[in-house]
């Protein structure tokens, strides 16, 4: 792979590894194992595995180091650690690097499962946690100590579509010394920026935009070679959630098409932004790569686009909400997004149910919040079906 490609090259030959007889589409190696020709072989391999040396599937395989390379290097990383979903590679990111009595500092706005793992999990472990507005410079600082081990934050929050200033935020976590975890799915890795804006970790379910068409799941986390190797891939050698030969290439089909993809996807949601702004029916529309959005400059110097997911809040509630969903033509009623149909979730009822009331009412997630995951249907077919479903409420 050259290091002089641009960026979409790399996405369809980064990480290519062609066995004997030259396929064109990457290989599925679906094994398990791997044979050594003598014991003093196997002996070698178990000391120490070179590059293309592999010994058991949950350690690593050909088709996971393929997409492994090949999205760092869309990243920007020196490595990555396939897994078997996003919240595989969230808990990875976090569990490997912590141990009893660290302390953790996180935003509060965060996918009902990031939660799960920051207030229920890591504390039975002795691990403390602290949760602050990430959008809040001051409250970053005040929260921040000496023995602070890690910081973990969506770049762009799950769903309200708060943007969190990665090299403030960063800075303020470098000088205690601590490691900053990013989960960067809505920013995508095209329009991604996180590692040159200073953070150590970034995280990705590659359930979403990265398979993009809602076949596979799967995740990855990104860092520095020794973070990757040296702390993340022993403790997913010894708890089994690498990610599986046909999953990765499943990933690695879908690289070849994200970059397309995603931006098609971005200049939609940006359309419907425009088209709803306003709108009789809505309380507020909010996406970030629109002027609208309170953290528009923001935005635009961090990733330069807004992703491909917005928000809309329908006045009337639940029930204002559920009618807007079930006039839907084209948009499907799921909890995935990034995929190459657009998706309509009610996040207070589902993604975000267990939250409390008034945890809901802190994070902007009212009972009239639909978050809508804009797909590569055509923009002015999107457009109608959601006026025509508005009209309805």
């Amino acid at each position: 792979m050259s290091d002089q490609w641009n960026k979409r090259t790399t996405l369809v030959h980064g990480g290519t590894r062609r066995s004997q007889y030259n396929e064109v589409s990457e290989a599925i190696f679906l094994t398990q194992g791997f044979v050594y020709d003598t014991a003093e072989d196997a002996e070698a391999r178990f000391i120490e595995a070179g590059p293309d040396e592999f010994i058991y599937a949950r350690y690593g395989n050909p088709t996971v180091a393929m997409f492994e390379e090949r999205i760092a290097a869309l990243e920007g990383a020196e490595d990555a650690f396939a897994t078997a979903s996003g919240m595989a590679a969230v808990n990875a990111a976090l569990t490997s690097m912590l141990k009893a009595g660290d302390h953790v500092v996180a935003a509060q706005a965060l996918f009902g499962s990031c939660l799960y793992i920051l207030e229920e999990i890591l504390p039975r472990f002795g691990v403390e946690v602290t949760l602050v507005d990430g959008t809040d410079l001051a409250q970053w600082k005040a929260a921040l100590r000496p023995d602070t081990k890690a910081v973990f934050f969506e770049s762009t929050s799950n769903p309200t579509l708060e943007v969190i200033d990665i090299k403030s935020v960063t800075d303020l976590a470098h000088a205690v010394g601590a490691t900053v975890i990013i989960d960067n799915v809505f920013a995508t890795p095209v329009f991604s920026r996180a590692i040159e804006l200073g953070a150590d970790v970034v995280v990705y379910s590659a359930t979403k935009h990265i398979d993009g068409q809602g076949r596979a799941l799967g995740g990855v986390v990104l860092g520095t070679r020794e973070f990757i190797r040296k702390t993340v891939e022993p403790y997913m050698k010894h708890t089994g959630g690498a990610m599986s030969p046909f999953s990765a290439w499943i990933m690695l089909k879908g690289l070849e098409t994200i970059d397309l993809r995603v931006r098609a996807q971005a200049a939609s949601a940006l359309a419907l932004t425009d088209a709803v702004q306003g709108h009789e029916k809505l309380e507020q529309v909010i996406f970030p790569g629109h002027s609208s959005h309170p953290q528009f400059d923001l935005v635009k110097a961090q990733t330069g686009k807004g992703g491909t997911v917005m928000s809309l809040d329908v006045k009337g509630g639940q029930e204002a909400a559920f009618r807007f969903l079930n006039a839907l033509q084209i948009a499907v009623i799921s909890n995935n997004l990034g995929d190459a149909k657009s998706i309509a979730t009610h996040p207070a009822t589902t993604t975000h149910q267990r939250l409390p009331d008034d945890q809901k009412v802190a994070l902007g997630i009212t009972p009239g919040l639909v978050r809508f995951s804009v797909g590569l249907e055509d923009p002015d077919d999107l457009i109608a079906d959601v006026m025509q479903a508005l009209a309805q409420v």
